[in-house]
């Protein structure tokens, strides 16, 4: 049987393991974590999100990255201490401007495909991940953040997408636990949320059910094409396989570059919150359509009926995953703000590291050498595109190696 190495157990490298065990491969998963999705698959924002394809390959982006730069609470926060890798994928990133309206459409068309194959891999295998099929409610509090929502609504349109716009009046009535003063919003009722940890811990004991060989605790060293394979190597062992799919987050760069790829992914630092719900009041006060707040760069999920998640903010900072309190503050008063009734008493919080390229287009497929593939570079969208881009690099995989493919339906 052909045997392919999967480098990462978080979303991505689960779902692509998972595909990859429908096409009849021998599959193994490395992880440098005792458990599955511990690093940005941990705590994020929580939202499967088409509605938030749009990328941020703009001039305004920039521009506001310029204004936030010595604003320790702003959305968007650079680190001035220059270092080449940093400076070189903005540089990067900047060449990708003439391109946002093409990769916006892109990745919503990703976004609608993944829904479909995300759901069908919970429901055959009986995971709990608190989804919220009540769609994702965009809320604006000015008359220039509509305009823009309502450009990039005819890109999301583009990408076949369907969004209601709602007056201030509509707003209060889809979600009436939310306090404020809006112009207006977007209520895309096909977008739904849910835990990613709860769906990723899932998915790993489904595919060791289906007898994929998990490592975990198996800080992967060297990769090396070889003849015959790939060769991977950890403290513990080194093996050969007839293939291997990257899919190590913000550590994919540096495998990239010892196989001869360049995959230029920079560490986006985000934050979030965990507002545990430890009484019937807060309960009541708290949102069940999940929310994207577009001004403040902030979005909020409910976890079941005790937990609430709000996560936001863009750090370039390097591989740095400390939480500071001035990144914190910020969600915690978001909260306070638009949802009063909420107490704030237990919070949890949290940082994560997004793998983002320059274009904010993941890299999927092959890789330079044979048995090479890659699936990695999601940025803020992991959640929300990796069943649809594991699924094709499971299908490039089994058309370069000549796997069977045995039909997804009976592949139980």
């Amino acid at each position: 049987m052909t045997r392919i190495a999967v480098i990462g157990a978080g979303v991505t490298g689960l779902t692509t393991a998972y595909e990859l065990l429908d096409r009849g491969f021998e599959v193994t998963v490395f992880d440098r974590h005792r458990y599955a999705a511990m690093e940005t698959s941990f705590a994020n924002g929580g939202q499967l999100s088409a509605s938030n394809a749009e990328t941020w390959t703009q001039w305004g982006t920039v521009l506001k990255g310029l204004k936030w730069m010595l604003h320790a609470d702003a959305p968007l926060l650079v680190n001035p201490r220059p270092t080449f890798h940093k400076f070189a994928w903005m540089a990067e990133f900047l060449s990708k401007i003439p391109t946002y309206k093409a990769n916006t459409i892109e990745t919503v068309r990703l976004a609608i495909a993944a829904r479909t194959v995300l759901f069908e891999m919970a429901e055959r295998e009986g995971i709990d991940f608190d989804l919220e099929r009540r769609g994702i409610l965009h809320f604006y509090s000015s008359a220039k953040d509509l305009k823009h929502a309502r450009m990039v609504n005819g890109l999301l349109a583009q990408g076949g997408l369907e969004r209601r716009e709602l007056s201030p009046g509509e707003i209060h009535e889809v979600e009436p636990a939310l306090h404020g003063d809006f112009v207006g919003g977007f209520l895309t009722e096909s977008d739904s949320s849910g835990d990613i940890h709860k769906f990723t811990v899932g998915l790993a004991a489904a595919c060791a059910r289906r007898g994929a060989d998990m490592r975990f605790g198996a800080e992967v060293g060297d990769v090396a094409t070889v003849e015959g394979g790939v060769r991977i190597v950890t403290p513990l062992s080194s093996e050969v396989f007839d293939g291997v799919v990257v899919c190590a987050g913000t550590r994919s760069r540096a495998i990239a570059q010892g196989l001869g790829d360049r995959v230029n992914i920079y560490p986006v630092k985000g934050y979030s919150i965990t507002v545990n719900l430890a009484d019937q009041a807060s309960q009541s006060a708290a949102p069940w359509v999940s929310l994207l707040d577009d001004r403040a760069k902030i979005v909020a999920s409910r976890f079941g009926a005790d937990r609430f998640r709000i996560a936001g903010t863009a750090e370039f900072n390097g591989a740095n995953k400390d939480i500071r309190a001035d990144r914190i503050q910020p969600l915690v008063e978001w909260c306070q703000k638009h949802f009063p009734g909420v107490s704030t008493e237990q919070v949890v919080p949290w940082a994560g590291l997004r793998p983002m390229t320059p274009s904010m287009l993941p890299r999927v497929g092959r890789g330079r050498a044979q048995g090479v593939f890659y699936n990695t570079g999601h940025g803020h969208l992991g959640w929300t595109l990796s069943a649809a881009t594991a699924r094709i690099v499971a299908t490039s995989v089994a058309s370069d190696l000549g796997a069977p493919v045995v039909p997804v339906q009976q592949a139980a």
